[in-house]
């Protein structure tokens, strides 16, 4: 795929991260399907694709609801054979009031979102890319999959989740020509991130993530983990003994208000 991608997906692209690879990817040839839950926020940013030359298409899709997923996704894939296909769409949870362990319900939410909607969004497009013989698989994970928070496990465990999967699904992909790039971003500018209420070192805003992910991604890079500072203490962090590293961690205050598009 030498050629800049002329089909692009990205399920969450109405906000944050989603919407900021949907301008990256966005000139003119390019056409995008931007699926996500918020009618308005997509179309806003679908808009925005469409005044930098893209064409653009939008679909109300929650990624927990698989049917309406794959037939949207295979749907576009018929009439615009998908290039990038980024699962970005994801939710966040922690504890209750009272530093309370987080609830069956919100827990399921987000494994059945983050990892499951992941899963979800990349199956139907597997097979076709296959036989097209090119492609590229971007998957949405976090620094939590390489360092999880007690305070947020479900979510770590969601975002672990995508990145084994991802791992494996590239060596099964590889020998096909479609790469996989797993993404392990830090805090990123965007909704999600303000809900997040403790410290965010090295914060990055969603359009320099983005540009940074194309880069990567065009590389064929299997893993793409920033920033490097807190990619480098968690490498130092997981030689430490369990023990004085849970001491550390426990240390930072993480507090994720309510999400409100629950």
């Amino acid at each position: 795929m030498s050629n800049a991608p002329k089909s692009i997906v990205v399920t969450g692209g109405g906000r944050g991260i989603g919407a900021a690879l949907a301008r990256v990817y966005a000139g003119p040839g390019a056409t995008l399907l931007l699926i996500g839950r918020d009618v308005a926020a997509l179309e806003a940013v679908a808009s925005e694709c469409r005044s930098r030359g893209a064409e653009a298409e939008t679909a109300s899709i929650d990624v927990s609801d698989s049917a309406a997923l794959a037939g949207a996704l295979l749907a576009f894939d018929a009439a615009h054979p998908v290039d990038v296909l980024i699962a970005n769409a994801g939710v966040s949870g922690g504890l209750e009031a009272g530093r309370r362990m987080e609830t069956f319900a919100s827990a399921q939410r987000q494994i059945r979102v983050n990892l499951e909607g992941a899963v979800a969004t990349v199956t139907p497009l597997v097979e076709p890319m296959r036989a097209r013989k090119e492609g590229r698989i971007v998957l949405m994970s976090s620094l939590a999959a390489l360092q999880p928070i007690g305070d947020t496990a479900a979510y770590s465990a969601s975002k672990a989740g995508i990145l084994t999967w991802g791992e494996a699904l590239g060596d099964f992909l590889a020998p096909d020509g479609v790469s996989v790039t797993v993404v392990c971003p830090g805090f990123v500018t965007s909704d999600m991130s303000a809900r997040y209420l403790g410290p965010k070192p090295f914060e990055m805003s969603a359009d320099a993530a983005a540009a940074l992910i194309r880069r990567r991604v065009e590389r064929s890079a299997s893993l793409v983990a920033f920033p490097w500072q807190m990619v480098a203490a968690i490498r130092v962090g997981r030689l430490l003994p369990r023990r004085l590293l849970r001491l550390i961690l426990g240390r930072v205050p993480v507090t994720i208000a309510d999400d409100p598009r629950k």
